[in-house]
């Protein structure tokens, strides 16, 4: 009986509304992030004669390969620039829109005008909304989502970010558009999906848990959730919202420099979602480990290429299932309503820079170390998952009140005092859960 009451419990949550608008959301903004990501790996070697040729046209100076390979690099690695900047700014994801469409027109129109910066500037422009973007989707889903449903919605970004991976690599295959002629029309395909999402997402409500706990407006949250959960019961979902919306009352919205000075705020070490993670990151240490020994023996054993493109392929899959979507969920479950954005823009700063890192550095490793170069982050998946096996708990089918009551017990921040007559005395809750007890 349990079962199939939690079996009709979800069904009821997972509505056609509630999947349209992770779908929808994902599909304008996280795909887009995977597919910036992967595009430039395939024309590397056009960008880089396009490069040779304007210089030469322009200044009869022939560039060395050196200075060839760090141009492409920070190609490469500006759009992860234009993401930190985006975690930073606060913005909407129909305004963030524009962004794509004036990125995707200076790539597109780059060679014609002969204009390396073009290229440069419109991968920043398109880093910028994709910050923008891996801070509000997984927010807004994180929110929206019953707890039930709260892990399985916020994989769908990751899922679309591996899709947006995906369709880079096949779209870059020399028999479609990785051919000299294409690759401008192949960097600013990103701009269809945009066209979808600006059209439709705007019908979409907004967030119940904004339009409560920062809007004030039980109205809008009633009828959101009806939006969202027209079979469902929303009663209970609406008392743990004004429960939050109380423990808040006296707490102001924290900026990303007072987050960063509250001793609180590091229990984030401690907070994860298990099994995806450690399977996610085990099998991506796997495949980096398959790269480097298929590449090695390539020469002596010809089936080694296959196997190199199935870890390939394996590194995709085992980012998908975890280490793609999770942190970012984890965000959502740890901070409460008042400090949540800056949570969100120190999360987005500090991926946006390991991001410039991997893509401006990446190509000097690969020319140093060969194949072995897999092997570093084969170390530092390996070294997550540890991590995670013995750091982090699960926390799956937990109201965010219940998770930050968790961790401020796991931290023995909780205290718990009883009045002469055995009641509780009432509590002020911070932003991760600490009680500070009133003194009557």
């Amino acid at each position: 009986y349990d079962l199939q009451t939690r079996i009709e419990n979800r069904h009821n949550h997972l509505t056609k509304p509630l999947l349209a608008v992770a779908f929808l959301a994902s599909f304008g903004s996280s795909m887009l992030y995977g597919y910036n990501l992967a595009v430039v790996n395939s024309p590397a070697q056009y960008i880089k004669d396009f490069y040779n040729e304007t210089l030469v046209e322009s200044y009869d100076w022939t560039p060395d390969e050196e200075l060839l390979t760090l141009l492409y690099s920070f190609t490469v690695s500006i759009f992860a620039i234009g993401g930190m900047t985006g975690a930073l700014l606060v913005g909407t994801l129909v305004r963030s829109s524009m962004l794509v469409f004036i990125g995707g027109a200076l790539m597109g129109f780059s060679r014609r005008c002969r204009m390396p910066v073009m290229v440069i500037v419109g991968r920043f422009i398109t880093g910028v909304h994709s910050g923008i973007s891996l801070s509000v989707v997984p927010m807004y889903l994180g929110e929206i989502a019953p707890k039930n449903l709260r892990g399985f919605l916020g994989l769908v970004p990751s899922i679309h970010i591996c899709l947006g991976v995906f369709i880079a690599q096949v779209l870059g295959l020399s028999e479609l558009l990785g051919k000299e002629k294409y690759w401008p029309l192949l960097l600013s395909l990103m701009v269809f999906p945009t066209i979808i999402q600006l059209i439709l997402l705007p019908w979409f409500p907004e967030s119940p848990r904004y339009l409560l706990i920062e809007k004030g407006n039980i109205h809008a949250t009633i009828a959101a959730l009806k939006w969202y959960r027209p079979k469902g019961n929303i009663q209970a979902e609406v008392d743990e919202m004004q429960e939050e919306q109380r423990s808040l009352s006296s707490i102001q919205t924290l900026s990303v420099w007072g987050l960063l000075r509250d001793r609180c705020c590091f229990t984030i070490e401690r907070l994860g979602r298990r099994p995806l993670m450690i399977g996610g990151f085990l099998f991506m240490a796997l495949c980096c480990t398959g790269i480097t020994v298929s590449v090695l023996f390539q020469a002596q054993l010809s089936f080694m290429r296959y196997i190199s493109v199935g870890c390939v392929v394996g590194i995709i899959a085992g980012f998908c299932i975890g280490p793609a979507g999770v942190p970012f969920l984890i965000t959502a479950e740890l901070f409460k309503q008042s400090h949540r954005p800056a949570a969100y823009t120190v999360a987005g700063c500090l991926n946006w820079m390991s991001n410039f890192t991997i893509g401006f550095v990446f190509p000097f490793l690969e020319d140093a170390t060969g194949p072995y170069c897999y092997l570093i982050f084969c170390a530092i998946c390996l070294g997550v998952a540890v991590y995670t096996i013995f750091v982090i708990p699960e926390t799956k089918n937990k109201t965010f009140m219940e998770i930050s009551q968790l961790f401020a017990a796991k931290n023995n921040i909780l205290e718990e005092e009883l009045t002469s007559n055995g009641h509780l005395k009432m509590a002020l809750m911070n932003g991760y859960g600490t009680v500070r007890l009133n003194e009557k």
